[in-house]
């Protein structure tokens, strides 16, 4: 979707009463639609999960990126403590069992917003993985909430093209050969082309849940 385009479809729902907000990992990658959200509607909502377990650079990167853009954001903590995120061993489920740890800090912290707002609006790119190959740019999502993925059909070179028209800055550990930051822990340099192919390293696992335990329950 070109700018005017996202544009036309957030101010008709907003003068339809709908109530939208977004979500970021304030990746590179997620400096367009922020930027857009700026020049948009400045009051939409961002939300950040703050997992508790991010680069301390992203999280210097979201105080830039919401100072530069003059966003909205809300800055989401999960509802369980990490002393009670442990394994029967006493490990932290991030070693164990990470789809539990991604479910504790990423999609549970959601569902209230999921229940609140009208339209759910991401980032997230087709030619990230084959999962997000497989979404649409309009999808039903859970609990009536609509899943909105206006950049959905970018490339990177579109990608880089926006934040070189806009003189954006890049995520500090862009520099250090990381492509998709995520938590810490799970996130290594990517050994290959695919960005996301350092996510979750030795794993069956290429999605945090946002984007496909939440699409799942969609028609």
């Amino acid at each position: 979707m070109t700018f005017e385009e996202i544009e036309t479809r957030i101010r008709n729902w907003a003068a339809q009463g709908k109530t939208i907000f977004a979500t970021s990992s304030f990746q590179t990658h997620s400096l367009p639609m922020l930027h857009m959200l700026g020049r948009i509607d400045r009051s939409i909502p961002v939300v950040f999960l703050d997992t508790g377990y991010h680069f301390p650079e992203t999280i210097a990167f979201r105080d830039l990126v919401t100072r530069q853009f003059n966003l909205n954001l809300i800055n989401v903590v999960p509802q369980v403590s990490k002393i009670n995120q442990r394994d029967e061993s006493g490990r932290l489920y991030f070693t164990s069992n990470p789809e539990r740890c991604c479910y504790l800090n990423k999609v549970q912290p959601l569902e209230p917003f999921l229940k609140r707002y009208d339209v759910w609006m991401t980032g997230i790119r087709a030619g990230q993985n084959a999962n997000r190959r497989a979404l649409q740019t309009f999808v039903e999502g859970p609990h009536e909430c609509r899943r909105f993925h206006p950049v959905l059909d970018w490339t990177v070179a579109m990608i880089h093209d926006y934040i070189d028209e806009y003189h954006l800055p890049p995520h500090p550990l862009d520099a250090f050969g990381y492509r998709s930051i995520g938590c810490e822990p799970c996130t290594a340099r990517p050994d290959s082309s695919d960005g996301r192919s350092g996510r979750w390293i030795g794993q069956h696992k290429t999605e945090c849940g946002l984007h496909t335990d939440l699409a799942q329950e969609s028609p």
